[in-house]
């Protein structure tokens, strides 16, 4: 009936005048990792939004954020749910080379840091109480230092995992160990593992391996997106100490890439595509989350995330649970669409820039207009912006939603929004990166195992 229903609405799709223009490609594949982020494009199929914009859609959860890559380089995959570095890396030639594009940010917040139970164990005495004895959040890295110390005495590496080396995970863990005052290591071109000068050894582990990863003693912790994080709960293996949303409020999670040569020859078929992503967006966060618990059931089947629906509900239904017990309210951990979270920011793109910059994956400085120039490069509001004047067109969507009059940059996050009482600002780049306690800066590069300059 289901299969009979979804035909029907592609035939109503196809008539109805919301297709004045023709589609240059109706057939398409799009990937995605099994994370709860991946939600706006099941949404889009499930609910079926894809097939109102005349497009038929294949999903196909792939192996790793490499795969998924190579996917949609090769044409394999015509679009997928990407880490927000991907793009960026692929254009500036930081491991594979090609221009790929996002048109479309899925998603705010999402990650977790989770710890060993026995780590935890090691932390809790630097880190102190509320008055019902529970641990103050948000908890820094320097509750860890004193662990990673005792390791370091001892003459064992200390590891944490994170999913791949441009990954929001591998720089909000390390945004989170510096903050604390510990060293995550550095990139330079001779020595890709990240890992010069490290107190913190980090590694790649695909995020569905991190649960038994840590509970196999291989790494001590990671930094992945849910529903990772609280199956270490569920399991009784791992303590998540700290959200991303604690980390850096509302910061930019994934995104939804293509090729620049796909947005190019199939113009209007990408524009119907970020319509459906608009649209699945909307529903995700419209009456206050009243639909999450209808998208927990669609993600824990086993074609999309394919974790129980009871983990997948932890963080996504607006609590997170921290230790087994400890749940609290996170109203914000998932955002799909309120605070422009589909829109794609320049000054989102500069961060992740600044980042790669600052641990040596960009190993020479670069000016602040270079990164403007990648950004725009990379980022597109003016095709999200297309696809959203559509939709409000249609009916199908409020104007007073979206950032008309945005020149692609934020105002700056306040200090008192990110952990380290830093402030970002993406039209500054390279003042961003002098205040920056631990990273490269200025001139300064990785040459064997030093800093130079």
């Amino acid at each position: 009936m289901k299969n009979l229903l979804l035909t029907l609405s592609a035939t109503t799709a196809l008539a109805s005048p919301l297709l004045a223009q023709d589609l240059e490609k109706d057939e398409l594949t799009f990937g995605f990792i099994k994370l709860t982020d991946m939600a706006p494009l099941a949404v889009a199929y499930e609910n079926g939004y894809f097939l109102d914009e005349g497009l038929f859609v294949t999903l196909e959860a792939q192996a790793n954020w490499k795969v998924l890559l190579d996917g949609v380089i090769g044409g394999q995959l015509d679009g997928a749910h990407m880490l927000a570095g991907q793009p960026l890396a692929a254009t500036i030639g930081y491991g594979t080379e090609a221009h790929i594009i996002t048109p479309f940010s899925m998603d705010l917040n999402g990650n977790g840091i989770t710890v060993s139970n026995a780590v935890w164990e090691e932390m809790k005495p630097n880190i102190p109480t509320n008055a019902d004895g529970l641990p103050q959040h948000p908890i820094s890295a320097s509750a860890l230092k004193p662990v990673v110390e005792k390791y370091k005495s001892e003459g064992k590496p200390f590891n944490m995992g994170m999913v791949f080396p441009v990954s929001t995970h591998n720089y909000e863990l390390r945004y989170w160990l510096a903050a604390g005052g510990l060293e995550p290591g550095y990139y330079s071109p001779e020595n890709v593992t990240g890992q010069i000068g490290a107190d913190v050894l980090l590694s790649v582990t695909p995020p569905p391996q991190m649960p038994a990863t840590l509970e196999a003693g291989t790494i001590y912790g990671y930094c992945v997106g849910e529903p990772w994080n609280q199956a270490a709960v569920f399991k009784g293996i791992g303590v998540p100490v700290i959200t991303d949303y604690e980390l850096w409020k509302n910061n930019p999670e994934k995104v939804f890439g293509i090729t620049a040569e796909f947005a190019e020859e199939y113009p209007n078929t990408t524009k119907a595509v970020v319509k459906a992503l608009i649209r699945a967006a909307m529903w995700l966060d419209e009456n206050d989350n009243a639909n999450r618990m209808e998208a927990v059931e669609m993600l824990s089947q086993p074609e999309y995330v394919g974790a129980d629906a009871e983990v997948i509900a932890n963080s996504m239904t607006g609590t997170f649970e921290y230790e087994k017990g400890d749940k609290r309210e996170v109203p914000d951990f998932n955002v799909f669409f309120r605070y422009n979270a589909t829109y794609p920011y320049y000054s989102d793109a500069v961060w992740y820039l600044t980042q790669m910059r600052r641990w040596g994956q960009i190993p020479e400085a670069k000016s602040d207009s270079w990164y403007d120039e990648v950004a725009k490069s990379v980022y597109k509001p003016e095709i999200y912006l297309e696809a959203a004047r559509a939709l409000v067109d249609e009916g199908l969507a409020d104007e007073a939603d979206f950032p008309w009059d945005s020149d692609g940059y934020k105002a700056a996050t306040p200090a008192e929004d990110v952990i380290d009482g830093i402030a970002y600002d993406g039209r500054q780049p390279n003042a961003y990166l002098e205040s920056l306690p631990i990273g490269l800066k200025g001139e300064q590069k990785v040459v064997g195992t030093e800093i130079e300059g």
